[in-house]
């Protein structure tokens, strides 16, 4: 160490964070971050504003969902954290690595007896991977830095820095490793043995499928997933992040919301970075066949064999294992599958679906929201999804074509994150263009009036920063969705069901400097998306959509009937 290595502890975290490839933070004002701030705006870092803590944290977890890297959000301890508890929860199941970065007062302000007798980073522990303070200014960037590569290793997931804000301000002597390019551990490869188990159990299958997740997209799974449908027939379902890695022709490829009523019919199941949880009606009968061979490959060996037995567990990347399976078939000449069976098998269900929601007259349906902007949105946009009952809605008719393209609020499932999402999104994809070349792809989210009610207020962080094209379409109904549906067949009518009348959202987008339009018939809604991609701003469509029937079984995209007794049925079938 010498006098030349003397910098802020503030400089020392942007340098760490610059390694990582930190281009922009996410900030509620927080006096507590302001010399950090500070050092971020002088040396080009990107500040988005945030009007509440979820909403930072949700918006650091949609820039790490677009571009794969860290996602820095900013928040006050002693009121802020407790605020950030949502965007925290959605983060470490969502398998997102964002550092949270909490600001906390001076050490002459702990008192033994402090009002918040407690240990404040408890309410975090069990939602993140990591969470420390660090306890001297001389070591807050190692502290960063430990945190960025718990937040990288593995399973991605969100961290936690507490830190004294004074420290920020403080002199260190900063360590020559600040200029160290950061080493990527090797990927775990898959065992020749159980790829070869694999292969021999996808080709005795009649029926077998893939069902591919956000590991298999964060990955880069893509390429080896679309040679196996391709070249051997293999439909493959996709989920959360992997929406898009093959494109969802209806042939080979499929979203898991839309096929799932199907899979009950495959022999032979390949979970490739996709967690058998509720969604997946816990990979057991009634959703799947009790009987049928399962294969699952995930980074995290806890996750192999949960609820389920599995015929072949590989603790494995998910894209060296794609490659390895591809060229294990190829190597024994595999006979290609037909996969017309699972288009047989929805054509009922697709039928219905697509008899919904055509006609010019009468209301707009939520069917017509999502034709319209299937038919009109960019081929490099981000769907963002969001919301309760529109978001069961948008999964029947949304059709990916590109990995890297959806995303929504599961698997929490906390409603209105998709805003902050969106938000992340847009500056994720604006840092991306700034280093390779090209233009900011568009953010097109569809969201309920429930949801947009929780985070509106983050249209200001999107027209601060200009981003553009960003679209909002809210479905206005007037009502929380499901209650609307489920209250009356429960108690005969409907309680604390309605919003206040007649509520214009496009007037509140354009109180934030938004562009905001409502649109009321069918016809209209086409032509009112094109404006709103051209705006120049921010933009919000105030769709009024009321709610139709929903009990249709036909349409069900988020199905928890069998959950109960799921088990029962599982063991019994074995039997």
């Amino acid at each position: 160490m010498t006098g030349e290595n003397r910098m802020t502890a503030a400089a020392v975290v942007r340098r760490v964070l610059e390694r990582y490839g930190v281009k922009t933070v996410f900030a509620l004002a927080a006096a507590s971050q302001t010399h950090l701030l500070d050092e971020f705006d002088r040396h080009g870092v990107r500040i988005v504003s945030t009007r509440h803590e979820s909403a930072t944290v949700g918006a650091a977890d949609g820039y790490s969902r677009v571009t794969g890297r860290i996602g820095v959000a900013m928040i006050n301890v002693d009121q802020g954290m407790f605020n950030a508890v949502t965007g925290v929860a959605s983060a470490f199941e969502a398998c997102s690595p964002v550092l949270v970065l909490v600001g906390r007062e001076e050490d002459s302000w702990t008192e033994p007896e402090h009002q918040m007798d407690h240990d404040e980073l408890a309410i975090l522990r069990p939602i993140v991977k990591w969470a420390r303070t660090a306890r001297s200014a001389q070591r807050l960037g190692e502290y960063v830095d430990a945190a960025c590569r718990r937040a990288l290793a593995g399973r991605p997931g969100p961290v936690v820095v507490a830190f004294a804000k004074d420290y920020l301000k403080t002199m260190v002597d900063a360590a020559s490793e600040l200029d160290a390019p950061i080493e990527t551990p090797t990927k775990p490869a898959p065992t020749a043995d159980a790829i070869m188990r694999t292969a021999d159990l996808v080709t005795r299958a009649r029926r077998p499928i893939v069902i591919a997740g956000t590991g298999a997209f964060r990955a880069g799974a893509g390429g080896s997933l679309r040679e196996l449908s391709q070249r051997f027939g293999v439909p493959v379902l996709t989920n959360a992040l992997g929406r898009g890695l093959v494109p969802e022709d209806e042939r080979l490829g499929w979203s898991w919301p839309l096929a799932q009523t199907a899979a009950k019919q495959s022999d032979c199941v390949i979970w490739l970075g996709a967690r058998m949880g509720k969604r997946f009606g816990y990979g057991l009968a009634p959703r799947f066949d009790a009987k049928a061979k399962m294969v699952q490959v995930d980074v995290h060996a806890e996750e192999l064999g949960r609820n389920r037995p599995v015929d072949v567990a590989l603790c494995a990347d998910a894209a060296l294992t794609g490659r390895a399976l591809v060229d294990a078939l190829v190597q024994r000449q595999a006979e290609p599958k037909d996969p017309i069976w699972l288009r047989e098998a929805l054509s009922e269900r697709l039928h219905r679906i697509d008899s919904l929601g055509r006609g010019d007259d009468g209301p707009i349906h939520p069917f017509r929201i999502g034709r319209e902007v299937m038919a009109n949105m960019p081929s490099d946009a981000i769907f963002v999804n969001d919301g309760a009952s529109i978001l069961v809605w948008m999964f029947a008719v949304l059709r990916m074509q590109r990995e890297g393209g959806y995303m929504d609020h599961f698997p929490v499932g906390s409603m209105g994150m998709g805003t902050p999402l969106a938000v992340g999104a847009a500056a994720g994809t604006r840092d991306v263009v700034a280093e390779q070349g090209g233009t900011p792809r568009p953010i097109v989210m569809v969201t309920g009036d429930g949801s947009f009610g929780f985070y509106p207020s983050e249209l200001d962080g999107a027209v601060q920063s200009g981003f553009q094209p960003f679209v909002v379409l809210i479905a206005n109904n007037g009502v929380w969705g499901n209650e609307f549906h489920t209250q009356p067949r429960m108690v005969g009518r409907h309680l604390n069901a309605h919003f206040g009348k007649d509520v214009r959202y496009d007037i509140v987008a354009q109180g934030y400097g938004c562009h905001g339009e409502r649109v009321e018939r069918p016809a209209d809604l086409a032509s009112a998306f094109r404006r709103a991609l051209q705006a120049g701003r921010p933009a919000v469509l105030d769709v009024v959509a009321p709610e139709p029937d929903l009990r249709d079984p036909s349409l069900a995209t988020i199905i928890y009937s069998d959950v109960e007794e799921t088990r029962k049925k599982h063991w019994a079938s074995r039997t």
